[in-house]
């Protein structure tokens, strides 16, 4: 595995590959790597004939008063595990390097981005946005891998590679969650013990609220005030949202359906964790 923290060699290097006519597989993270993750580079190496791993903290994407400054970081261990799934190509770049002075361009996806952590974290998705280009545009990769717990992430990179005509393949991948349904986060690492049983109330309610839609509740407020009940009893967890929209638009839905997502973001004491399912999809 080669590790290259510059955006310029790393783009020579990716197009003399394609000059190659090496299909470009891509996983891009924050890194703090863990089975998540790990499952996004098994499928790339099973899709690509040169797997590339990006790491880079971006700031872009953090607002005031955010974790920028103490989010996780294990780059030994990111490489550990990057070599175990068979990245060939690690890209590390700085901010620096990604942000040089002057810097002064922006990707915005609009309606798609307004609501649930959009809505939360203004900006953020601004952020993505720029950050993913950047990166599509060094990495030059066919396909791209991404998680579904990002669910709104995975929507808004979907709405802007298409809209820019961007020539990638982009591919959500399934939730992976420790045996006790937490979705694995890198921002798990936060969690207290007591906090990490508290957490589990993200889960839990979605489970219940699967329970009552496949008995046959189909009222959208009747299904989340189930999930707000489940969450509430957590006294360390503090709701931000917990919404039923269409997992294609994002649009606010009142009947539930196969295609309906519940999406939910929680403060469990300082550290805000995300989940979601669709409720016609396996949990």
């Amino acid at each position: 595995m080669k590790i290259i923290n510059n955006p310029q060699e790393m783009q020579q290097l990716i197009l003399s590959h394609k000059r190659e006519g090496k299909r470009i597989a891509f996983v891009p993270t924050m890194g703090y790597l863990h089975e998540g993750h790990a499952s996004l580079l098994r499928k790339g190496r099973a899709e690509g004939d040169l797997l590339v791993l990006s790491i880079f903290v971006n700031p872009t994407q953090f607002g005031v008063n955010e974790d920028l400054d103490r989010y996780p970081r294990n780059m030994e261990g990111d490489c550990e595990l990057a070599r175990d799934c068979g990245v060939d190509l690690l890209f590390a770049p700085t901010a620096s390097e990604m942000y040089p002075v002057g810097f002064q361009t922006a990707v915005t996806v609009q309606e798609i981005s307004r609501p649930l952590c959009g809505a939360s974290r203004p900006g953020h998705f601004d952020g993505v946005a720029i950050v993913v280009t950047k990166l599509f545009n060094i990495v030059q990769p066919d396909v791209a891998f991404f998680g579904k717990k990002d669910f709104q992430q995975l929507a808004v990179i979907r709405q802007m590679t298409s809209d820019l005509n961007l020539p990638v393949k982009i591919v959500g991948m399934p939730i992976v969650r420790e045996r006790d349904g937490l979705a694995m986060s890198s921002r798990n690492a936060y969690l207290s013990n007591g906090e990490r049983k508290s957490a589990l109330s993200l889960s839990r309610a979605i489970r219940t609220v699967r329970d009552l839609y496949d008995r046959g509740e189909e009222n959208a407020d009747t299904l989340r005030n189930m999930a707000v009940e489940v969450i509430a009893s957590e006294p360390s967890a503090h709701i931000d949202y917990v919404e039923l929209r269409d997992s294609i638009t994002l649009e606010e839905t009142f009947t539930a359906s196969d295609t309906t997502l519940m999406a939910l973001a929680v403060k469990i004491g300082n550290t805000r964790l995300i989940d979601n399912t669709v409720l016609g999809e396996e949990f």
